[in-house]
């Protein structure tokens, strides 16, 4: 080959350089455009720990014990001086009662009168038979509690024999204190309705003024009349009650209710600014009723009672509380967020962070709630998943951490 065709084939190659230099980095760059991108995500590891199988509801609290005052006799109210929220003692007088100009108390009048103290007596009788029952189940749930105490320390019965038994030793006491205040309100209105026949009786009426006291310690928590009105015989005029004697009301669909036991330990919020308060369930009552829900759907659902520790403040009659009620726990097992989640069928899956790539790995799950899930098999203690994946994440994706 002679030197000039040397030539000619190297000025070809420099001036094919720059063309083919362009058509590579053209092709370099498709690929960079084409190739996939991390996507950015949020993980999570699985980790060995607690699991608690929960039911999530909310409700109201309410007193335990209300108290209205009723008027006793037609008469004219006088303009009441206190307000809701003041608070009142036992014996305070927290209405007066004037007797209407033309109002006559005949024989028919004083009739009624008189069976209305001899309701009031047996009422008060009825109440003092309660607080003696009260008392008797106290003695013997505190014999029991003594018992299961002495057993639990020498191993011969399980912690929650001992859970119950003071459960219900704690229940029994606050039944008999319910019952003595009871018998304190039958006292009041038994006393309420002697003044009103004594009144009633030629000579005895005096200015005819009557003075309705308190039965109990509290609050007022209702007026139903806040100026000077006439009124009838039996007319409710205000309520009291006892705000650092609370109870939650909670409704929990049926189905979830039977999981539900006395003794089984609820946590009660009543907002971001106030602690939770760790409680127990005292009843379930055994009525359900029909509710409609946000969706509309009918609901039966059963209303379950947790008492509140005394002398909480700041709390009210029909104030919200969200209650999450622990059914079963499980110390020592694989949990992780329930968020991780994908449905495979009839199973779970769940995306796997690996080298910077998510890959798909089938699980089989225990039990799960709204917050975890309790892994069986497929995952282990320390790894990685990636949290609300939605359809943008499939296997092999790569993925980068949100940090």
């Amino acid at each position: 080959m002679s030197n000039d065709t040397h030539i000619s084939l190297a000025a070809r190659l420099r001036r094919a350089l720059p063309w083919l230099l362009a058509a590579l980095a053209v092709m370099a760059l498709a690929i960079w455009a084409w190739r996939p991108r991390p996507i950015v995500v949020e993980v999570a590891s699985a980790v060995t720990g607690r699991f608690e199988q929960t039911i999530e509801e909310d409700g109201v609290l309410r007193l335990r014990q209300r108290y209205l005052i009723a008027a006793p006799v037609t008469a004219a109210l006088a303009r009441p001086a206190l307000k809701v929220g003041d608070t009142v003692r036992a014996g305070e007088v927290v209405a007066t009662l004037s007797p209407v100009a033309s109002q006559m108390i005949d024989a028919r009048t004083r009739g009624v009168l008189q069976q209305r103290v001899g309701s009031a007596d047996a009422a008060r009788t009825a109440s003092a038979a309660q607080v003696q029952r009260l008392d008797t189940a106290l003695a013997q749930a505190t014999l029991e509690a003594e018992r299961a105490t002495k057993l639990a320390r020498e191993q011969f019965v399980a912690p929650s024999a001992l859970d119950q038994a003071t459960l219900a030793q704690r229940s029994a006491r606050q039944a008999l204190e319910a019952g003595r205040a009871e018998l304190r309100a039958a006292e009041f209105a038994l006393a309420e309705a002697r003044a009103a026949l004594a009144r009633s009786e030629p000579g005895e009426r005096g200015d005819g003024t009557w003075l309705l006291r308190s039965p109990v310690n509290g609050q007022v928590i209702k007026l139903h009349l806040d100026s000077a009105a006439p009124v009838t015989a039996g007319q409710a005029l205000l309520e009291i009650g006892d705000t650092q004697a609370m109870e939650a009301v909670i409704d929990v669909l049926s189905g979830d209710a039977l999981q539900i036991r006395p003794g089984t330990a609820v946590r009660l919020s009543l907002g971001t600014s106030v602690p939770p308060i760790e409680s127990r369930v005292d009843r379930i009552e055994p009525v359900a009723f029909t509710k409609v829900s946000a969706l509309g759907i009918e609901e039966q659902r059963v209303h379950v009672i947790a008492s509140l520790p005394a002398h909480l403040s700041g709390l009210g009659d029909g104030f919200r509380v969200d209650a999450r009620f622990t059914v079963s726990a499980q110390d020592g097992v694989l949990i992780m967020p329930s968020a991780a989640l994908v449905r495979d069928g009839s199973g779970w899956r769940v995306f796997v962070l690996e080298g910077g790539r998510a890959r798909t790995r089938a699980v089989k799950v225990h039990a799960r709630h709204a917050d975890a899930a309790w892994i069986e098999d497929g995952l282990k203690a320390g790894e990685q998943v990636v949290l609300y994946p939605g359809s943008t994440v499939a296997d092999g994706q790569p993925v980068r951490v949100r940090e």
